[in-house]
């Protein structure tokens, strides 16, 4: 057996040590990671939130929304995200994707069905309609839709607006963002920010 005072020496040295690297892994380090991350990089360290032009936020430039009305029905005054099957809809909290292969006859029915919802509302024959318009992301949160799932929305959008549709479509262009370091990924438009400068567009 070890002495009792050996066994209390090593007991505290490794008190000590528990709270000494509480103290610096558990607190300071993540105070210093915090702080610079808010020195650096405010805007994404806080959740890359987007505001109005009154300063209120209104989501994030990382997280997709709806843009629906209660009863799931697009609103046509707006540009439409893709499919999430994240929960009810893009939420935070169930972030998935279908897990449905190409063949499954539920994702086959879904596609079918989102294919004529989009071709009635748009005007539009099936063959026109982008896979992401019909098609969630593994994530379900995914925020963007491609160029030419914009562009498709451009007619009904400055239809329901009253706008011309060379502007709408002007400001869809403006709004396109390039591949990440000019080869990573694929062209894209944040639906959010494009339905933002839409509302500031006819202020």
């Amino acid at each position: 057996m070890f002495p009792t005072r050996t066994t209390l020496r090593t007991a505290g040295v490794a008190l000590r040590a528990m709270l000494a690297f509480t103290l610096i892994l558990g607190i300071g380090y993540t105070l210093l990671i915090t702080g610079i991350g808010q020195v650096l990089m405010p805007w994404q360290a806080n959740g890359s939130i987007i505001t109005d032009t009154e300063g209120a936020p209104v989501g994030s430039a990382l997280i997709g929304q709806s843009f629906t009305d209660a009863d799931g029905n697009a609103l046509p005054e707006y540009f439409q995200s893709r499919p999430s099957a994240a929960g009810a809809g893009y939420d935070g909290g169930a972030s998935s994707g279908s897990n449905w292969g190409p063949e499954n006859d539920d994702l086959v029915t879904a596609i079918e069905d989102r294919q004529a919802a989009i071709a009635d509302l748009e005007g539009v024959d099936v063959s026109a309609i982008p896979a992401d318009a019909v098609t969630a992301s593994s994530s379900g949160l995914d925020p963007h839709i491609s160029p030419a799932y914009a562009l498709l929305q451009v007619d009904r959008v400055a239809a329901a607006r009253g706008l011309d549709a060379t502007s709408v479509r002007e400001l869809v262009e403006s709004q396109i963002q390039a591949r990440d370091l000019g080869y990573l990924g694929e062209p894209r438009v944040n639906v959010l920010q494009l339905n933002l400068a839409l509302d500031a567009l006819q202020r």
